[in-house]
């Protein structure tokens, strides 16, 4: 069987898509990291990530707009072990998260972080349809159920040894060419 070259071209020469193909292109990027460390008081609710925001205006409505990244986050509470929970919005609209039942937490990413050194990194992962050619921003919640507060980008305690780490946190939007 014989492979069929596009416009005799070898398949090395061959480096974009047709341009008869209108759907799934990226159409722009938008990106924005949060690389310093944060602190906040007080858990059980989710307090938004500096930095992890951004804004983008699709050039159709039938666009799609894919979130991807990731964030690192603790407890502030060295010897604590629990949960680190993130969210994601669109404006003021909570997407890309579970259903919720009875009293557990609707979020769209999850970790367990224990005492010591140990933090959650939770990706994230989401294609919105938003169906607007109006400015939206995207944001990035975070929220623990341990005791005494959120660490972000940087391990419970962050003592100064080569045991507790420091990260970035990341939120990249890509708006593509919708599809069916």
């Amino acid at each position: 069987m014989s492979i069929i070259k596009p416009n005799n071209n070898t398949i090395s020469a061959i480096t974009a898509l047709p341009a008869a193909i209108t759907t799934g292109k990226v159409l722009q990027i938008v990106t924005t990291t949060f690389t310093d460390t944060q602190a906040t008081s007080g858990e059980d609710s989710f307090h938004d990530i500096p930095n992890l925001n951004t804004s983008i205006t699709p050039s159709a409505t039938s666009s799609k707009i894919l979130l991807i990244g990731h964030v690192m986050g603790s407890s502030q509470n060295a010897s604590a072990t629990g949960r680190v929970m993130i969210n994601l919005l669109r404006d003021s609209t909570t997407i890309g998260a579970s259903s919720t039942s009875s009293t557990r937490v609707e979020c769209h990413n999850a970790s367990y972080t224990d005492d010591g050194a140990n933090a959650a990194t939770m990706p994230i992962n989401f294609i919105d349809s938003p169906s607007s050619t109006s400015e939206i921003t995207y944001k990035v919640q975070i929220l623990t159920d341990i005791g005494g507060g959120i660490r972000i980008n940087a391990a419970p305690g962050d003592s100064n040894n080569n045991a507790y780490p420091r990260a970035v946190s990341t939120l990249t939007l890509m708006e593509i060419a919708g599809w069916l």
